[in-house]
């Protein structure tokens, strides 16, 4: 494939670094244009229908119905949802991982909610009894307890005064006033200093599901194990009347808090084995006791009975998460409920446009600051989600970044002062929103212009410019130079490549060497050929490089000039 270089170019081509994950086999890449304005629908923005802007679009409700281009994840959830299973999610960050858990939640009945409370055990004060009630009525409960606390402390205290006030009585009529006053001092320090606290008795509400919409959805990424498993707070007082009560110092984890719900876990493979574990025997018991987490704290002698936590467990990461998360635990989900592929793009056909329609409508709600985007900017959307995805005839799918530049857009309409964001608030957008390697694919061609590392006009023999990708949505220019020179070895030719190439771009500059003598017929075993990439300080990765350098060295051969004004990119074949 090829493009005119008369263009802007800042996208997608041969590998600078992450060619494998930017092209597909045998498949030129895309390239990053300049954004035009261009209001005419033709035939691939055609959207089904027409519209004044995205506030006559319906928004769904649930978050289920919100999730774009992941029917079978959905299907998923639903089956999950209703079966009480579990989930990993391995796919793209941006793809709507955490959004199908979040709808998850929503799926899940509300009227199996409990409450959780934390009382203290007279036998044994370092092991808090549990108790489990109806969502809600763990509220009433612990108020009811502090309203009678609150009755005996005042009768108690009323007790002592008539007591106190009695004894300097007293001692006034016998004249002993002043130790009188000694007295009752003494008696109300020591009974404030010895005698039980009703406070003590009162039981700590560890979880409440008080006034809860839905069933909770917690998100316990990178959380420490104190805060994943529950911890048990250190207690510098530790006697003398001034310690606090064990169990009022039990903090609940998100194990806990997600008891009936979900519990979301992203890049899972980063937990520690030790939590994983916990993890995993929480997911089999569907109850674990909280201890204190530190060995050095006082809370570490502190062990509640078992708390349940019965919850649904949606993990996710990359792909590196299946092989780094622990055997058990990824074996306890695959045995016991889903693993599902988050797809990162989707077809580009009306049906699927209409979705992306719908999308920017959901954005423009979600965020609640931004103007409506009238039908112009919604294609300027469309054409954005289909130059990030990388594919031909297809649409992005990582939304999260898309949903960046929705908000942008209507950053600039709001900034504006105008009631409706258009084609060109999206167009500034993306000069804007761009990313740092779309910001430094541009410096890094300016800086090149200025030593004319690369020919923009005219044509050249053995000089090819080609496409090389900088991060996974933007590019540069990378000029291939070739020159053919008589063989050193009396035995053969060698193919001599500079540049830092790495192991794959090696291994495409051997591939060429056989597409070389189909095209050209010409014995090269008696020649030497010079390959080299110029400016390529970072080095070479990719096989995206074999149609540049095959058109550089078959020009050097054949002394017939390329084009200066065209790029290339594009894998070939040894056939």
């Amino acid at each position: 494939m090829v493009y005119n270089n008369d263009q802007k170019m800042s996208g997608m081509g041969m590998t600078a670094s992450e060619s494998d994950q930017a092209t597909a086999d045998s498949e030129s890449t895309q390239v990053t244009v300049k954004p035009e304005p261009n209001f005419d629908m033709d035939e691939d923005d055609n959207i089904g229908f027409s519209f004044e802007n995205t506030s006559n679009i319906d928004v769904p409700k649930l978050l289920i119905d919100q999730v774009l281009g992941q029917e079978h994840a959905v299907e998923v959830v639903k089956k999950a949802a209703s079966q009480r299973r579990h989930i990993m999610m391995i796919g793209t960050p941006g793809t709507g991982k955490s959004l199908l858990a979040k709808a998850m939640a929503e799926l899940l009945p509300k009227e199996e909610l409990k409450d959780i409370l934390v009382y203290p055990n007279m036998e044994d004060l370092n092991n808090p009894k549990i108790r489990e009630v109806p969502a809600g009525k763990g509220r009433e409960i612990v108020m009811a307890h502090k309203m009678e606390a609150r009755k005996k402390a005042q009768a108690r205290n009323m007790l002592m005064m008539l007591f106190v006030v009695g004894i300097i009585v007293y001692s006034y009529f016998v004249a002993k006033l002043l130790w009188g006053i000694i007295a009752g001092i003494m008696i109300l320090m020591l009974t404030r200093q010895f005698l039980p606290k009703e406070e003590m008795m009162i039981p700590k509400l560890a979880v409440s599901n008080y006034d809860k919409e839905h069933a909770p959805y917690i998100d316990a990424t990178g959380a420490h194990a104190g805060a994943l498993l529950g911890d048990v707070r250190h207690d510098p007082f530790q006697s003398g009347g001034l310690e606090t009560p064990a169990h009022d110092r039990v903090e609940a984890g998100d194990i806990h808090k997600a008891h009936k719900g979900v519990l979301f876990i992203d890049e899972i493979n980063t937990l520690r084995l030790e939590s994983q574990q916990s993890l995993l025997t929480a997911l089999q018991e569907k109850e674990y006791p909280i201890t204190g987490q530190s060995e050095r704290s006082s809370g570490a002698l502190v062990k509640t009975e078992p708390v349940p936590c019965d919850f649904i467990m949606v993990s996710a990461g990359n792909l590196d998460a299946v092989q780094k998360m622990h055997p058990a635990l990824r074996s306890r989900i695959k045995g016991y409920g889903y693993e599902v592929y988050m797809r990162d793009s989707m077809e580009d056909s009306p049906e699927n446009r209409k979705k992306l329609v719908r999308f920017v409508a959901q954005e423009v709600v979600r965020d609640g600051h931004i103007p409506h985007f009238d039908e112009g900017a919604v294609q300027e959307v469309i054409r954005e989600a289909r130059r990030r995805a990388g594919r031909k005839g297809h649409l992005t799918l990582k939304l999260r970044d898309l949903g960046g530049l929705v908000r942008v857009a209507g950053d600039i309409a709001h900034s504006e002062g105008v009631s409706i964001t258009t084609a060109e608030n999206v167009l500034a957008a993306k000069r804007i929103a761009r990313s740092i390697e779309q910001q430094l694919a541009d410096s890094f061609l300016d800086h090149r212009k200025e030593y004319e590392s690369f020919l923009r006009k005219g044509s050249a023999v053995g000089r090819v410019n080609g496409l090389a990708v900088m991060g996974g949505d933007s590019g540069i220019v990378l000029p291939i130079v070739a020159e053919v020179t008589p063989a050193l070895s009396g035995s053969e030719g060698r193919i001599i490549a500079t540049g830092k190439l790495k192991t794959i771009a090696k291994e495409a500059v051997q591939n060429v060497s056989a597409v070389i003598k189909n095209m050209t017929g010409t014995d090269i075993s008696r020649h030497d050929i010079h390959i080299q990439f110029v400016g390529t300080y970072e080095g070479v990765e990719g096989d995206s490089a074999s149609v540049s350098i095959a058109t550089a060295v078959i020009s050097a051969i054949e002394r017939i000039p390329v084009d200066q004004t065209v790029a290339m990119t594009g894998s070939l074949s040894v056939r």
